[in-house]
């Protein structure tokens, strides 16, 4: 029997499949650029992450406890699985793997959620499909987002989650049951990877009873609208939302008797920025904090200040328009993270430093990221709209009227273009920031990793962590060969006099057969205190001295490095 044909995809199948295969390859291709130059790992925090992910089974008391407090839990739990492999941890590529997948879920986000928003608003199946290409395109082809998805920071996760958030709530707001269910449940998901996705459940909390109690517009609800709209699912919702916070602050009650131990403990960006003296040149001025976030913004999707004065311009065009005819209002969500940053830079320790402004260095800039699903809807919009009042024009109205589409998406790629052109030349500011900011450590680290290399592969090391463990990682030096910060008991505060860590502190040669200290940290000053005898001094630009003491070995480095 003559077996049939299979039924061709529908369309929006095929535009989905070519839009994930270019992002695949975006991705990956982008990922092997930048791990040859040995750019995955330049930033400080991106080793971190993969090393709390590594110390929950690789440590001398490994568990969950060793997540910590400050940083939210998921990103680690999802890189835990892909650095079990000591090649892809030393490496860095384990921690990478999960930001190319959330750089994927983010392109196709965007793609579905402007197709969905003006799916209902009027335009045309046509028109609808090129906002949809163009929104994602300027996602995709961002070049600060490709440089921060190849590594294991927690910009392209969380950006991902933002926006099926907002998808989700979009479906909702056309009456989609579960979308909602499904829209909490990312929701707790950014709520586990940023704080930011705290501050976003509130909105669309808010946003939510909004639609239950206040439609936009009069329309005779049918029965899924109003099971859309019952108590039980919005209940559901708001209990899904709040489950991620209520979670994290019972464990930091538990484990460390202070719920928010992450938001003023010892390891929070409040006592750092005691600790550090950092400025904040924004600090509780409001207005100057939005200020810095909107030029980060700017700087995340342009080179030079008119470029990305003309990017903001026209969001915030494409915005107005989209205020104005009342199409796709949900998408004016996108903007919730100007909010979030300025409260946060005003009040909330979290200063950033733009290149063109005071203090005049490169510091959190890639936090303007948080716009970029932001520019990537509404500066097309923003475009569309300008032509649209030029071709109705009388001198030109009948002749260019058949060509307007095609002005419209040639002068959206020209626009993106010629700015993501100009971020390559000089290379992205992210790029830029760690490169800058973290050299100095990156020389430190791998200086250090050889040293350790040369001593005894069953020897027990004495170390504090918290700012070099990429000298251990770089070197592919077990973690449980140490005795760090993560050895003790947690929930006994303010300290725990029996745990490892500190024993080890008070007696190091009774515990380890080196210890490692940096200028000024608790083993340094340990090593000192007990008149242990330095091996090795090593100096690098701008990091503190790093120095091997000898424990209760008897021997020295056997190889040492050249």
């Amino acid at each position: 029997m003559k077996q049939r044909p299979r039924p061709a995809k529908p369309h929006a199948d095929i535009e989905i499949v070519r839009l994930v295969w270019l992002a695949i390859f975006i991705s990956i291709f982008s990922f092997l650029s930048y791990n040859r130059q040995g750019a995955v790992l330049l930033y400080g925090d991106a080793v971190a992450h993969i090393n709390i992910a590594r110390r929950i089974f690789d440590s001398r008391t490994p568990g969950l406890l060793q997540l910590g407090t400050v940083w939210l839990p998921l990103p680690h739990l999802l890189i835990l699985p892909f650095i079990v492999s000591r090649q892809m941890w030393q490496s860095g590529t384990g921690g990478s793997i999960p930001s190319m997948a959330a750089f994927v879920l983010g392109v196709l986000g965007i793609f579905r959620l402007v197709r969905t928003a003006l799916s209902v608003s009027g335009e045309g199946k046509s028109t609808t499909t090129l906002s949809a290409w163009a929104a994602a395109i300027l996602y995709a082809a961002n070049p600060n987002l490709i440089y921060m998805q190849a590594t294991a920071m927690g910009e392209s996760l969380y950006l991902a989650l933002f926006i099926w958030s907002i998808v989700y709530f979009a479906e909702f707001t056309q009456g989609r049951d579960n979308a909602l269910i499904k829209c909490g449940l990312c929701l707790a998901a950014a709520a586990w990877t940023r704080y930011d996705g705290w501050f976003l459940a509130v909105v669309l909390v808010v946003a939510t009873l909004a639609a239950r109690y206040y439609p936009h517009q009069r329309r005779e609800e049918s029965e899924s609208n109003a099971a859309g709209r019952s108590p039980m699912l919005l209940t559901k919702f708001i209990l899904i939302a709040a489950a991620a916070p209520a979670l994290w602050l019972a464990y930091n009650a538990l484990v460390y008797r202070n719920p928010l131990e992450f938001a003023n403990g010892p390891y929070s960006a409040k006592a750092i920025e005691r600790k550090t003296a950092t400025v904040n040149p924004a600090k509780t001025n409001l207005v100057a904090a939005g200020s810095y976030f909107l030029k980060a913004a700017e700087l995340n999707v342009s080179q030079s200040n008119w470029q990305g004065r003309f990017w903001l311009a026209l969001a915030l065009l494409g915005s107005a328009v989209t205020l104005y005819t009342r199409r796709g209002l949900v998408t004016l969500l996108l903007w919730v993270p100007l909010a979030f940053y300025a409260l946060s830079i005003a009040y909330g320790s979290v200063p950033i430093f733009v290149p063109t402004w005071w203090p005049f260095a490169r510091y959190n800039v890639r936090y303007g990221l948080q716009l970029l699903p932001a520019f990537a809807v509404f500066v097309p919009l923003g475009i569309s709209f300008l032509v649209q009042r030029v071709t109705d024009l009388n001198r030109i109205r009948a002749a260019a009227r058949p060509f307007a589409t095609t002005v419209t998406v040639l002068a959206i790629l020209m626009f993106t273009a010629s700015s993501y052109a100009a971020i390559w030349r000089v290379d992205p500011i992210c790029y830029q920031e760690a490169d800058l900011n973290m050299k100095g450590r990156v020389a430190l680290d791998r200086q250090l990793g050889e040293w350790i290399k040369s001593l005894p592969p069953d020897s027990t090391l004495l170390m504090y962590l918290g700012e070099h463990v990429g000298a251990l990682e770089r070197a592919g030096i077990p973690l449980k060969r140490t005795i760090n910060e993560g050895n003790h008991r947690v929930w006994k505060q303010p300290s725990d006099p029996e745990g490892l860590w500190e024993r080890a502190l008070a007696n190091p040669a009774d515990y380890a057969d080196y210890a490692i200290g940096f200028q000024g940290d608790p083993v340094w000053d340990a090593a000192r205190n007990r008149k242990l005898t330095a091996l090795v001094e090593i100096h690098t630009t701008g990091q503190s001295s790093a120095v091997i003491f000898q424990g209760r070995a008897a021997a020295g480095p056997r190889n040492s490095p050249q």
